[in-house]
């Protein structure tokens, strides 16, 4: 998807991803396509992690979102998205940042541990794309490639000090288009002052939100 993925020639080292997924979470295939796909296309060993500890927020076909840029939701499509969230509403809340964040911490740090890994970066798609961009701002990880994220308080686009990617969808209800150019300006500003890593914003028109989670 991006130059941040390629292996680290200059240093000898590759860098390997771990794969967070989305509110689908492991039951969704797609996860496990997209880890894979990685895998086969930069020669590294990729992980996908559980962020819900066996849970996941949503199930597998429980919500009907639009797949690409320019369709909008009815009415009654919107009362049919809020009663399909709403049952969620407890998993949301046992897996609030905090808490998938330190399940994130735990994994990275016993993989390093085992696997002696040099690098470690994450790709993260919507719910993993979001946890992403909190991770950015540790020292756990050495880039970030963060898909249609979910929602965010963009003030944490400051905290980043990692490379990041960022694949943004045409039409996002959850990043929008002044989201993307917001933090885009967040970014260009911190680099101008020497306070920011490399970074890219790619925008993939007629898709929209999930558009880089369905292979």
């Amino acid at each position: 998807m991006a130059p941040i993925l390629h292996p680290d020639q200059k240093g000898g080292h590759k860098i390997e991803p771990l794969c967070f997924s989305d509110a689908f979470g492991l039951p969704l295939k797609n996860s496990k396509i997209l880890a894979d796909n990685l895998s086969h296309r930069l020669l590294c060993d990729v992980w996908v992690p559980d962020l819900f500890d066996g849970k996941p927020l949503i199930k597998v076909g429980q919500l009907k979102l639009p797949d690409r840029a320019g369709v909008k939701r009815s009415t009654f499509d919107w009362i049919k998205f809020v009663f399909a969230v709403l049952p969620s509403l407890p998993g949301f809340i046992k897996n609030r940042p905090k808490v998938v964040d330190a399940r994130i911490n735990l994994f990275i740090t016993k993989l390093k541990s085992e696997k002696s890994y040099a690098k470690v970066g994450a790709v993260g798609y919507c719910f993993g794309g979001t946890a992403a961009v909190r991770l950015g701002s540790t020292d756990l990880i050495d880039y970030v490639v963060i898909c249609h994220p979910g929602g965010f308080n963009l003030t944490l686009v400051n905290s980043i000090k990692v490379p990041s990617s960022w694949a943004c969808a045409e039409d996002d209800e959850s990043f929008s288009t002044n989201s993307r150019k917001e933090a885009e300006a967040i970014l260009s500003t911190m680099k101008k002052n020497g306070n920011a890593s490399e970074y890219e914003f790619i925008d993939y028109k007629g898709t929209a939100h999930g558009f880089a989670a369905r292979p």
